[in-house]
């Protein structure tokens, strides 16, 4: 399996892996994933912020590291996806890792990801790489379905983090 950023060539091989996604899941998606102008938009304007993880060709996983405007512009927010038929294989670890080195070579300070609270996995995951709750928003999100379902916000200290290892001589490791 590897990461890889998107590349210009990467719009059908994207909308066919977002149209393999669950519907209901896509509801937490803040971009419309099947929309090709979006995806063509992505590969365009900053495709480097963004990464696939591919294996034996298919795409198995998603990425993006979407900077925050205005007043927060030294935060990043995490939107991460993984093919149903492809969790728990560490897949989703690995492309949150490949968010942190992106977010400081970017310069960002800080990065977000909002989970939906009954995703126990990719909170555990997120806070196994050192994310941790800040907030949770109460009946935030609503599903296809008309449920209200709660979210967590997960914050990341990249830049104390980077300045850490630096001091401790691993950023060399990392690339």
């Amino acid at each position: 399996m590897e990461v890889r950023p998107l590349r210009p060539d990467d719009a059908d091989t994207l909308l066919e892996f977002f149209a393999g996604v669950p519907e209901h899941e896509r509801t937490f998606f803040k971009e419309e994933v099947l929309d090709r102008a979006t995806v063509e938009g992505w590969l365009r304007d900053r495709p480097g912020a963004r990464a696939i993880a591919c294996e034996d060709g298919t795409v198995t996983g998603y990425v993006a590291v979407v900077p925050l405007v205005g007043w927060s512009d030294h935060v990043g927010e995490v939107r991460l996806v993984v093919a149903p038929d492809h969790r728990r294989a560490g897949i989703g670890r690995d492309l949150a890792r490949w968010a942190l080195i992106q977010a400081v070579q970017a310069g960002l300070r800080k990065l977000v990801v909002e989970v939906v609270a009954e995703q126990d996995g990719a909170v555990a995951m997120f806070q196994a790489l050192g994310f941790q709750a800040e907030g949770l928003l109460r009946d935030h999100v609503r599903d296809r379905d008309g449920e209200l379902r709660d979210l967590i916000l997960l914050a990341h200290p990249v830049a104390d983090q980077w300045e850490a290892m630096s001091t401790a001589g691993i950023e060399e490791e990392l690339g």
